[in-house]
This record gives structure tokens, C-alpha cells and sequence, in this order.
């Protein structure tokens, strides 16, 4: 198979262009100029400098491939423009690009949990539930979710929606097993608040299910970690135990993690520092949930998650620990 990968530089991205040069597929990684490829040291590629914002850059990438999978995007950003500009019209570009190409590659686009906004604390979100997204980052993959959906005249769609990602690699949960490091297990009032979350290799597994896969043209799919939700709490406790250390409990009030969160984003205001703390988390973290269903994955595809999450966690804080990181 012959696949391109944006945003191959990211943590997913590296799992994957791992997974498919380990098969002996053609592996193309589009990067932007400058852009890290550390994660892809040791790997056979071809590297192609482009951005997915800038649309002529996009043809020689997507020329003769038979999938893109397509993982850029902006996760942080200070306006709403800041994410459609990326997420969204970034997606509609690369839809131009393979249209253009003329031989309909198959466009592997991956979604989010966002996109559909919190759930409740006893049922998860289903693929048929509406989007309404939280915030600008979830509006814009719901955005890019309509654009890519609506080229599926003329390409070959299906897109993959993970929740929260564990792994070696992540950034996005490191904060969480810094504060256990140092110490700090923190507790939000009114919780626990269940979380659906799955390791980066079992995204990776589905989303080369989704390459091939006859059934998962035109569909979108949740892709769930095994088992029953976690919460935030559990997540520190698991990592608290990987690192060998037992943390003290600080319970913090809703109030006092936006008023928290407040102060954090003026400081990266002022500093240009992005802080682990900032609004939008506080929001997600003080949503009632964030869960979804893998069954229409099981059902469709014959997707089973494989990857026990305190293992993945427990694989996460080795890898931060060798790298310095914790």
C-alpha cells in the first residue's frame, strides 16, 4: 500500500508511519518546513515538505498514493480562526488536492471525540448522536468532518474519532504524571467524571482497518480503549503507581480551577509560554464526561481493542522517564 501521512511528525502520527513501514507499505510523511521528524529517525520514507493550509503544496504529496491519512491539525489556539483555518479548511484543501490527483485515494481522516462534546455520566456517545462540540477545537473537526463527508461523490471517506490518547510519545496527558512526580494527586469536586480513552497503537489498528476495509467507506467510527471508562483520578492513580510513589489528594472546587485557568492563560498571554493549564482544559476537565461506544467499530469492522490501558500508562511513564521528561 502506498500511504501518505500529514501531520506525521505527531504522536500518532509517528505510531502510525511506525506501523505501516513495519508492514513494507510505501510511507510518504508530509511535514512542514522545519518541522520535528525526531519521532521518525530510524524509518524508511519519503519526506515531502508541505503544509496542508497551503494547497499548492499538496499535489506532489497525494500524487499516486492509494490512502492519505489525513492527522494534522491545531489543538491550541488563541481564536476560532486559529483552528478552522487548520483543522477544517486545512481538510478541505487536501480534498481539492486528491480530487485533482484523479485516481481517488482513499482519505482516512481522523476525527474526534470533540467534535460530538461531552457526554453523559451513564451513556456514551454513539456515531448517530449529533456533533455539539464544546469548543473551537471541537467545532472545527466537526467542520472538517462535513467538509471531508461531503467530497464522498468523488473520494473514498471514512473517518476514525478517538477520544483521549495514552501512550509513549503523548504530551497531552504528561501534565497528570507530572503533578503525581511532584507529589499532587488532584481531585475536581463533583466527580468522578467517567473517560473514555485508548491506547495510540490500537488507534493505529483501526485506522488500518479503515484503509482497506470495505464497510468503513462513507462511516465514521468511535475507537474505544477496552473495558469501563477511567476518570481523571483514576489516571493519576495509575500513574502514581507506575512511578512507585504515593501522592497526597488536593480536592479543588470547580471555581477554583477556572479562577486557576484564568491566571494560566494570562500568563501565556503575556509570556507566549503555552501552559499546561489554560480555559479550555479547565472546560474539559469539568465537563460530566467524555465517553463513546466502540461497538459499531466491533460490529462493522471486527475492531477489538487490544491494549490494556494501565499498561499503556504504565508504558507511558517508562518512555517519559527515559527521555527525561519525568
Amino acid at each position: 500500500m502506498r500511504a501518505l501521512i500529514t501531520g506525521a511528525g505527531g504522536f500518532l502520527g509517528m505510531w502510525l508511519a511506525k506501523a505501516l513501514a513495519a508492514r513494507g507499505d510505501s510511507v510518504t510523511c508530509l511535514l512542514r518546513p522545519g518541522g520535528d521528524a525526531s519521532g521518525l529517525a530510524g524509518l524508511t520514507y519519503t519526506r515531502v515538505e508541505g503544509d496542508v493550509t497551503v494547497p499548492s503544496t499538496l499535489s506532489a504529496a497525494v500524487a499516486g498514493q492509494d490512502v492519505v491519512f489525513h492527522l494534522a491539525g491545531a489543538r491550541r489556539g488563541a481564536t476560532r480562526d486559529d483552528f478552522m483555518r487548520v483543522n477544517a479548511e486545512g481538510t478541505r484543501h487536501l480534498c481539492e488536492a486528491m480530487v485533482a490527483a484523479g485516481h481517488r485515494p482513499r482519505l482516512v481522516l481522523t476525527g474526534s471525540l470533540a467534535a460530538c462534546g461531552p457526554s453523559t455520566p451513564t451513556r456514551p456517545h454513539v456515531e448517530e448522536d449529533a456533533f455539539h462540540p464544546h469548543e473551537w477545537y471541537g467545532e472545527s473537526k466537526a467542520e472538517a468532518e462535513r467538509i471531508a463527508f461531503s467530497y464522498g461523490d468523488r473520494l473514498p471517506v471514512t473517518v476514525s474519532r478517538p477520544p483521549r490518547i495514552l501512550g509513549p510519545g503523548d504530551r497531552e496527558n504528561l501534565p497528570f504524571f507530572k503533578m503525581a512526580q511532584r507529589g499532587i494527586r488532584l481531585e475536581l469536586s463533583g466527580g468522578p467524571r467517567p473517560l473514555t480513552m485508548v491506547d495510540v497503537e490500537d488507534v493505529v489498528d483501526i485506522l488500518l482497518l479503515q484503509a482497506t476495509h470495505p464497510a468503513a467507506i462513507g462511516e465514521a467510527f468511535f475507537c474505544a480503549g477496552p473495558g469501563e471508562p477511567l476518570s481523571l483520578e483514576k489516571v493519576q492513580d495509575l500513574g502514581a503507581q507506575a512511578l512507585g510513589l504515593t501522592p497526597r489528594t488536593v480536592r479543588v472546587s470547580p471555581a477554583l480551577l477556572r479562577a486557576m485557568a484564568t491566571a494560566a492563560d494570562g500568563v501565556s498571554q503575556l509570556t507566549g509560554r503555552k501552559l499546561a493549564l489554560s480555559r479550555k482544559m479547565a472546560k474539559q476537565l469539568l465537563a460530566p464526561a467524555w465517553t463513546c461506544s466502540g461497538a459499531k467499530a466491533e460490529r462493522l469492522l471486527g475492531f477489538h481493542p487490544q491494549r490494556d490501558l494501565a499498561d499503556s500508562i504504565r508504558r507511558s511513564v517508562q518512555w517519559y522517564r527515559e527521555q527525561g521528561w519525568l
